[in-house]
C-alpha cells in the first residue's frame, strides 16, 4: 500500500462506526507514520526542564521514529531525528544527558546540537588512502531536523512545513485550559513508561472517553471523584482532534443513579483508612477538581484534584503501546503541596487506583476485536458529531477523533 493511497475502507461517512480493522492492520499502522506523525501535526516530544541548559539533551519519539531533543550553545531548543546520516545508528543511546557534540558510536561521525555534521572520522583516510571521495560535502548529511515549539513549558516538534503555530493548532479553548493548568515553571516529580498490550489509538480513545470513567474505575464512584452527575463537560476543538473534559467533585452525590441500573458500583459504606489521599485545594480558583486534556495525536494533560501530570502515547508496532508518564509540580510549592501531590499521583500511573483498569481495559479490547477486522465499535453515545457539549454521558470527543484521524488518513 502507497502511503497516498487510502489506509483502510470505512464503513459510511458516519462517525459512529470504527472498523476494527484500524486497530489490526500492518498497513494501517505504516500509514499512520507518514501521515499522521509526519503529516501536519505537533507531536508532544518532552518538557523544556528536560533540557535546561545548553548540551542537554533527551531522547524522545515522534510516532515510530526516535528523536532528539537538544538545547545548543545558544539557549535554542531543537529536534533531530535519532539517526545517523552515514548507515543509519542510533545515535543517543542513554535517555538524557549532557554534550558538546553528538557523536555516533558505530564510526564516529559527529553532529552539533543542531544536527549539523561536524566531523567525519578518517574523512581523507590513513597515509592518503581510503577515506572519503573529493565530492562529499558534509552539509548534505546533516541530520534531518524538525520544527520545533515551546508552549506552557511543553516541547513540541513537527516535520511538516505546513503544520499551524501552536496557539493555531490548538484552537483557543484548548490552549485556554492547557494554561489553565502549567499556570508557573515546571518541577518533575517522578516518572515512569507503561507498556500497553494494544494498538495506540485505544488508549487514545480511553482518554477521551468521559462516560467509562465512573463505570470501569470503582475508586472513582466510591469516594465521590468522578459521576456522571456532577457538574461537567466536554469540549472539542474545530479540528476534532483535541478536548478537554472537567468535572466538579460533589461529595453530596448519592449513588442512586448508578444503584437503580444495577451497574457495577462500589459498597456506598467504603471509606479510606486515610483520608488525606483525597484532601486537596482549589489551586486554580474554579472548583474544577478533574481536568483531562488530549492534543493530537498523542499528549494527554491530567489534573486529577492536585495530581497534575503529563502522559506522551507513543506506538510500539501495531498492538503495542509505551505510555510514558511525568508527573508535576510547581516552582514555589511548599512542602505541604508536594507531599499532597505525591499522595495524589498513587491515583494514576501503572498501578494506580484510578487509572490501573485503563492499562488493562485496552488489551482487552485488542484481544476481543481479533478475527473481527469486518466488524466496527459502536460510537453513538451522545449523538453523533463531535461538538461540544455541557454533559459528560457523550462520546463525542471520541467521535471528534475518528474526524481528525480520518481526515490526516484520507479515509
Amino acid at each position: 500500500m502507497k502511503p497516498t493511497e487510502p489506509a483502510a475502507p470505512w464503513p459510511s461517512e458516519s462517525l459512529t462506526r470504527v472498523p476494527y480493522e484500524v486497530y489490526q492492520s500492518p498497513d494501517v499502522y505504516a500509514a499512520e507514520q507518514t501521515r499522521i506523525y509526519r503529516g501536519p501535526v505537533w507531536n508532544f516530544l518532552c518538557l523544556a526542564i528536560d533540557v535546561p541548559n545548553p548540551g542537554d539533551y533527551r531522547v524522545t519519539q515522534a510516532g515510530a521514529t526516535p528523536i532528539i531533543v537538544t538545547r545548543d550553545e545558544d539557549g535554542a531548543l531543537n529536534a533531530m531525528v535519532n539517526r545517523c546520516s552515514h548507515r543509519g545508528s542510533l545515535l543517543c543511546l542513554d535517555k538524557c544527558g549532557n554534550t558538546d557534540a553528538i557523536t555516533c558510536v558505530y564510526h564516529a561521525w559527529r553532529y552539533s546540537l543542531k544536527g549539523e555534521l561536524a566531523s567525519v572520522a578518517f574523512h581523507r583516510g590513513v597515509n592518503r588512502k581510503g577515506g572519503m571521495g573529493p565530492d562529499f560535502d558534509k552539509s548534505e548529511h546533516n541530520l534531518e531536523t524538525l520544527r520545533v515549539t515551546e508552549f506552557c513549558g511543553l516541547v513540541f516538534g513537527t516535520f511538516h512545513a505546513d503544520t499551524p503555530d501552536i496557539e493555531d493548532y490548538l484552537g483557543p479553548e484548548i490552549a485556554s485550559r492547557i494554561k489553565r493548568v502549567l499556570v508557573r515553571p515546571l518541577t518533575v516529580l517522578g516518572e515512569n513508561t507503561q507498556n500497553l498490550p494494544n494498538n495506540w489509538k485505544l488508549y487514545f480513545e480511553n482518554v477521551k472517553d468521559s462516560y467509562h470513567a465512573s463505570l470501569l474505575h470503582l475508586f472513582f464512584t466510591t469516594f465521590r471523584i468522578n459521576r456522571l452527575g456532577q457538574k461537567g463537560g466536554v469540549i472539542v476543538d474545530e479540528s476534532g482532534g483535541h478536548h478537554v473534559s472537567y468535572s466538579i467533585m460533589d461529595k453530596n452525590l448519592d449513588n442512586k443513579t448508578y444503584t437503580d441500573q444495577a451497574i457495577r458500583s462500589a459498597d456506598e459504606d467504603i471509606r479510606l483508612a486515610d483520608v488525606s489521599m483525597l484532601d486537596s485545594v482549589d489551586e486554580f480558583d474554579d472548583g474544577i477538581t478533574l481536568q483531562i486534556l488530549t492534543v493530537f495525536p498523542g499528549l494527554v494533560v491530567q489534573q486529577i484534584q492536585n495530581a497534575i501530570a503529563v502522559r506522551q502515547i507513543v506506538p510500539d508496532g501495531v498492538e503495542k503501546t509505551l505510555l510514558n508518564w511525568r508527573y508535576l509540580g510547581f516552582e514555589g510549592d511548599d512542602e505541604s503541596m508536594t507531599e499532597r501531590r505525591l499522595k495524589q499521583a498513587n491515583l494514576v500511573g501503572p498501578a494506580g487506583y484510578v487509572s490501573m483498569e485503563d492499562g488493562a481495559v485496552g488489551g482487552f479490547v485488542q484481544r476481543g476485536i481479533a478475527g473481527g477486522a469486518a466488524a466496527a465499535g459502536v460510537v453513538e453515545m451522545g449523538g453523533d458529531g463531535y461538538e461540544s457539549q455541557d454533559f459528560r454521558a457523550t462520546e463525542t470527543s471520541v467521535r471528534g477523533m475518528w474526524r481528525r484521524y480520518r481526515d490526516l488518513m484520507g479515509m
